[in-house]
This record gives structure tokens, sequence and C-alpha cells, in this order.
């Protein structure tokens, strides 16, 4: 209570309380990486729909031209004909064993291959004058048609596995060893002058800064190399073998038997998917580090 001198009347007053800052309201950054999240799940959901929307238009115009006769059953078969044949092969066991023995010789080309891949484009492309001295040879060799050098193996190894994976290699390798090789050649050089910097040794380059860089070269030359390490191993069985699946291929096609050559191609085809989804899993887990491109 103050009384005023100029009026002389009473004034009630009441000292005002300052008042608090309001804080800013700032959205969490997990909401936001939850909504981009939403937005990734529901385009994979739409890939997926398109993806399997296209299957169904292509198996089925393969279907009805079968059935109505525009399409050759004995040249085309039809799509519930393979089928049917696959889902036996399988429950009976008939293709078991030789799909084993594909993708036994498939993972020696492909570990094989691939290795030898990394190992090379490294060196390669850590030591200047070793890319240079090597460079015309390189490009020599990978010139060369692949069909043809699998006879010369067939000729060097005989008909044993030997032979499907010296194949699959020459396939692996020059796919590995071009992304390791770039991979290595763009790491940024700033990030090799701060490692050097701090002290870093030239294994400590290597281990912390070339290998990651390089890695998602690695990984992505892995995704189209499993493809060619199964396309070795078939062809080297289609030329000559006893086994594989390649070899059951080749029967079916000698008795024109159709329906069991797309039975082949399309159990070769999921096995192809089925690891390429295991190399995601393991490329995902190993680069947990890089940033989500797909949230931006």
């Amino acid at each position: 209570m103050q009384e005023s001198e100029l009026s002389g009347t009473r004034v009630d007053t009441v000292a005002a309380e300052p008042a608090a800052p309001e804080r800013p309201r700032v959205q969490p950054a997990t909401d936001a990486r939850r909504a981009a999240r939403a937005r990734v799940r529901r385009r994979r959901g739409l890939v997926l729909s398109l993806q399997l929307l296209i299957a169904v238009i292509f198996l089925g115009g393969w279907q009805i031209g079968s059935d109505t006769g525009r399409l050759d059953p004995f040249f085309f078969s039809r799509p519930s004909d393979v089928a049917v044949r696959s889902y036996h092969w399988i429950t009976s066991g008939y293709i078991v064993d030789d799909l084993a023995v594909t993708l036994q010789e498939a993972f020696y080309a492909l570990v094989i291959g691939s290795l030898a891949g990394v190992v090379v484009g490294f060196a390669l492309g850590r030591i200047r004058l070793l890319a240079e001295v090597f460079d015309p040879y390189i490009k020599m060799l990978n010139a060369l048609p692949r069909v043809v050098l699998a006879p010369i193996f067939l000729l060097w190894f005989g008909l044993g596995i030997s032979s499907k994976v010296a194949f699959g290699i020459t396939l692996v390798f020059f796919i590995v060893f071009f992304s390791t090789f770039e991979g290595v050649r763009n790491v940024d050089r700033v990030l090799v002058d701060n490692a050097r910097m701090l002290g870093g040794k030239k294994h400590h380059v290597l281990r912390h800064v070339l290998i990651p860089s390089a890695a998602t070269w690695i990984f992505s030359s892995l995704h189209v190399s499993v493809g060619f390490a199964i396309v070795g191993a078939v062809v080297g069985e289609y030329l000559g073998a006893s086994q594989g699946v390649g070899y059951i291929i080749a029967q079916s096609e000698g008795t024109f038997d159709t329906t069991g050559v797309f039975a082949g191609m399309i159990i070769l085809t999921v096995v192809v998917l089925v690891i390429d989804l295991i190399v995601n899993r393991i490329e995902r887990r190993l680069l947990r580090w890089r940033p989500d491109q797909q949230l931006n």
C-alpha cells in the first residue's frame, strides 16, 4: 500500500514479479527421425507393391498366353507348370544335392575372388607405381571373354569343382577389384592428412580411414558379385559337369524339357535373392557408422 502525495488518495499497488522467460518450443530430433522412418517404410511398401504388381502382370500374361495358344507351351512352358516342377524338385530332394554343389562352387569363387580383388585393389590404389605398371595387364585380362576361358579351365582342372571355381573367380575378381581400387583412390585427402597430423601411422590410416571409406564400394560390388559367382558355377556346369544345377539345366535342355530349364532358373533366382538379402544385413551391421541416406 502506498499513498499518493499529489492526490491525497491511497492507491493500492502490488509489486509485479518478473515473468519467467518462455522456453522455445523445439521439436525433438527423435520426432523428426521417427517421421522420416515412417516415410521410408511407406515408400518401401509402395515399391514392394509395385514390384509384386509387375510380377503378377508378367506371370499372368505368360500363363494366359500359354493357355490361349498365343505362346507355344512346348517352347515357353507355363508358370503353373514351372512352379509345380520347382516345388516337386525341392520337396522330393531331387535338386538339393545339385544345388548344394552349385552353392559350394559359387561360395569358393566369391570368397577367393573377393579377397583377391580387395587385396590387389588396395595395393594398386595405394601404390601409384604398381598401378601404372599393371594397368595394361589388368585391362587386357579384363577384356578377355570369360566364356572362352571356361573350356580352357575344363581342360586344365577337369570336370570337378576346381574348374567352376576358377571360372567364377575370373568373374568376381574384376568387379571387386575395380570397386576397391576406385574406393581407395577416392578417399578424402583431408581425412588422411588429419589422421597423419594426429600421429597416425600407416596401419592406423589403413584401418580407420581407408578401409571404412572403401567398405561402401566393396559391399556395392559384392551385391553384383554374388550373382556373377553363381553364373560362373552354372556356366561351368553347363559346359561340362556331372553334378550341379547347370548340369540339370543342360540335361533338361537336351530332352527339350523347357519346364525343367525354367524351374532350374527360377530356383537359382530365388537363391540369389536370399543371398543378396543376407549381404544387405551384413552391410547394414558393419556400416552402422554410415549416415542413413534414406532418411534425408
